[in-house]
């Protein structure tokens, strides 16, 4: 454990206000950044977690319903609609 490789998270956002998510999430970068670490998230906030994300995975139900770059993912009008609660018009 001194020197780990990867960091693996189960919703380190749920139950707290935006800002502390926020906060948290950046922790998270600075350790990837600082320490080189890969990290694993299993995050419900899907827009908070893709824009901290080099890949994204969407599950439902356990499978796989779209995979990519987190920010195609971001960019993508039918994961905007369907996860992300909003459309392309409503920029």
């Amino acid at each position: 454990m001194a020197a780990p490789k990867t960091l693996l998270l189960d919703e380190p956002g749920m139950g707290l206000a935006p800002l502390v998510t926020r906060e948290i999430f950046r922790h998270i970068l600075g350790l990837r950044d600082r320490l080189g670490l890969t990290v694993l998230l299993v995050e419900q906030n899907a827009r908070a977690a893709l824009k901290i994300a080099d890949r994204g995975y969407v599950l439902e139900t356990g499978r796989v319903m779209v995979q990519g770059p987190a920010q195609e993912l971001l960019a993508n009008k039918d994961v905007q609609r369907a996860y992300l609660g909003r459309d392309q018009g409503d920029r």
